[in-house]
């Protein structure tokens, strides 16, 4: 999980500059159902503007209406509460009794909510302390720890790392829809093709498109945790080099499509690359998540649900892997009939 949304940060920080009042809104505890996770955002302008979701709707219209009654007069951050009694779950549209605790931060110069963007820019983890009781804002750069912390109830530690990042081998139409659909989760996408021919009339807003050998981006990228690399092309003279430079980092997840016999095959020859075993087991091929995909679409939908669950630290014994599917693929090879199995 992000720890905190970036468009909520950017959205805030242009509120700002634009000289408006705002607040950041972050959940810090949450008790029974929760619409909302604890680390979920939103921030709200003074005009009644919203990015963002603490809850299922409710407690932002609340919110919302606070604002366009009273404006923003807040000077310090607040921690306020919704959903303790029965009749508050109900009004708020809380289920089985919820209870959520939220930070109400208003934002200034003070926030250094653009500094921090800077940062995150710069592909930094950062880590965000928030003194409830001035206001006081401290970044520093931190490790893998956890996503929020509030501690002694005086002060917010919240953490930011940099934006995903999903490496697509191939532009074809499963990687366009992969792309979009990646984009729409908030990766930051670049598709690799030395081919001219599928590089041809090949786009997606906001997604970059590169003319280069797949391992040799691979390695120019320097694939980190928050990383992620999916080989589409079948042409093991474009996958496997970048495959095998992909394993030996540290990207969360490496995939590559293609039958199972095709996998099997893939993996004999990277071990003719010095592939440890332990970096193939490390690959994810048959790729994909088991839903029965058949299209392009789904396919596309089957591949970023295993990577999520990868990325969410989902225990692999929980995963119905395409590996494990019950229907053996009528055609293996075929670049658009059951490319995952």
């Amino acid at each position: 999980m992000d720890s905190i949304d970036l468009e909520v940060l950017k959205t805030s920080a242009a509120w700002v500059a634009a000289g408006h009042r705002a607040e950041l809104v972050t959940v810090i505890k949450t008790w029974g159902s929760s619409p909302r996770p604890i680390g979920a955002t939103l921030a709200i302008c003074d005009d009644g503007r919203v990015v963002g979701s603490v809850s299922g709707g409710c407690i932002e219209d609340d919110l919302i209406a606070r604002v366009r009654e009273q404006g923003i007069t807040r000077s310090a951050p607040e921690v306020v509460s919704y959903g303790i009694t029965a009749d508050e779950a109900h009004r708020f549209g809380l289920p089985c009794g919820g209870t959520i605790e939220l930070a109400i931060e208003p934002l200034g110069a003070h926030s250094r909510i653009a500094e921090l963007l800077d940062m995150l820019e710069q592909r930094q983890l950062v880590e965000r302390r928030l003194d409830l009781r001035s206001g006081a804002v401290a970044l520093s750069h931190t490790g893998v720890g956890n996503v929020l912390e509030l501690r002694e109830g005086r002060e917010l530690v919240t953490q930011h790392g940099p934006r995903w990042r999903l490496l697509i081998i191939g532009a074809g139409q499963l990687s366009r829809f992969l792309a979009q659909i990646a984009t729409a989760m908030d990766y930051h996408v670049t598709v690799c093709d030395p081919r001219e021919e599928y590089r041809a009339g090949w786009q997606v807003d906001g997604v970059q498109l590169v003319h280069a050998m797949p391992d040799d981006l691979v390695l120019e990228m320097r694939l980190d945790h928050r990383s992620a690399v999916v080989a589409l092309t079948h042409d093991p003279k474009l996958d496997d080099l970048a495959l095998m430079e992909a394993l030996r980092s540290d990207a969360f997840y490496v995939g590559a499509i293609g039958s199972r016999l095709n996998n099997a095959k893939r993996r004999e020859r990277l071990q003719l690359f010095d592939v440890t075993e332990a970096q193939l087991d490390k690959l994810h091929g048959p790729i994909g998540l088991y839903i029965g995909s058949k299209t392009p679409a789904e396919i596309a939908i089957s591949i970023l649900a295993e990577m999520t669950a990868v990325k969410n630290g989902v225990p692999a014994a929980l995963q119905v892997k395409h590996a494990a599917s019950p229907e053996a693929p009528s055609t293996p090879d075929a670049p658009n009939a059951c490319v995952v199995t």
